[in-house]
């Protein structure tokens, strides 16, 4: 996914921090990246480190995009798929997150919009170039 990257910061007791723009919304999230990166548009995958509980950090959505910061949490809206052998996908416009899944999801879910709400420090982006 193409990101901007916005600046980067280190605050004590947590992982190094991006501020990261895009097309649907702006957070900041954990940067796996070189720390001295320059500011600017740049490729990323995207990473969550945090098992996903339906009703918990996890919940139905209205159908658009979206990143926003709540709290110490990030929040992604996507659009949730189900794999034949029981995975998760998130698509967060046009990127697919794998998701780890404490219990199975509802089956209903499948093929719908969802927004995780994730620590910011178990959110990470990985920089890579075409």
């Amino acid at each position: 996914m193409l990101i901007e990257l916005v600046r980067g910061a280190k605050f004590p007791g947590s992982a190094w921090l991006a501020d990261v723009r895009t097309s649907f919304g702006h957070t900041a999230v954990r940067w796996c990246g070189d720390r001295a990166a320059e500011c600017g548009e740049c490729h990323v995958e995207w990473t969550i480190d945090e098992d996903i509980v339906w009703g918990q950090n996890a919940k139905p959505a209205v159908g658009i995009p979206g990143l926003r910061t709540g709290g110490h949490c990030v929040v992604l809206r996507g659009r949730l798929s189900l794999t034949e052998d029981g995975a998760a996908v998130m698509d967060l416009d046009g990127t697919n997150i794998l998701l780890d899944l404490a219990d199975p999801l509802p089956e209903d879910v499948g093929d719908t919009w969802v927004e995780l709400f994730i620590e910011r420090e178990k959110v990470s982006l990985y920089p890579y170039e075409l």
